[in-house]
């Protein structure tokens, strides 16, 4: 048995997954983890851990540790129909990040303006066991917390 632990993609507001206002992400249909509330300003989204760029679009990444674990970052929800807009990538699908590597720069108030909701889940990907995932007490209490701060630890 191993742990990752993933870290922060964005500075914000801690939130527990089922709190997150889409089912898809609040029911664990993705996978288990947290998400965080960001602020209403252009914010750089980095890396929650280290490993390959497995996916990269225009409003998620996944990334793939060593250990095989893939932790997707999907920036505000239903920004799929953005095609794109509000989102910079500065790096490629395939590349090796490490944690804290900035990702995409995220146009927090783009989104906001488009009537979308911008809060940031991290969820390990296809994770069916919520008690495999440990929520720091940050994300218990919803605190503020910063870019690369401990969100979750994932035991595989």
């Amino acid at each position: 048995m191993s742990t990752t632990p993933v870290h922060a993609p964005v500075r914000g507001r801690a939130v527990t997954l089922g709190d997150v206002p889409d089912p898809v992400f609040a029911q664990g249909m993705v996978g288990y983890g947290a998400a965080v509330d960001p602020p209403r300003e252009v914010v750089d989204a980095v890396a929650p851990v280290s490993g390959q760029l497995f996916k990269l679009m225009p409003h998620a990444f996944i990334v793939m540790t060593s250990e095989k674990v893939g932790i997707l970052v999907h920036l505000g929800l239903d920004t799929v129909s953005l095609n794109g807009a509000g989102f910079s990538s500065h790096v490629a699908e395939g590349d090796t990040v490490t944690a804290g590597q900035t990702v995409i720069t995220y146009d927090v108030p783009a989104v906001v303006a488009a009537g979308l909701n911008p809060i940031v889940a991290v969820v390990v990907v296809d994770e069916r066991e919520p008690g495999n995932v440990m929520v720091t007490e940050e994300v218990r209490s919803g605190s503020e917390i910063g870019s690369g701060s401990a969100l979750f630890t994932a035991v595989n």
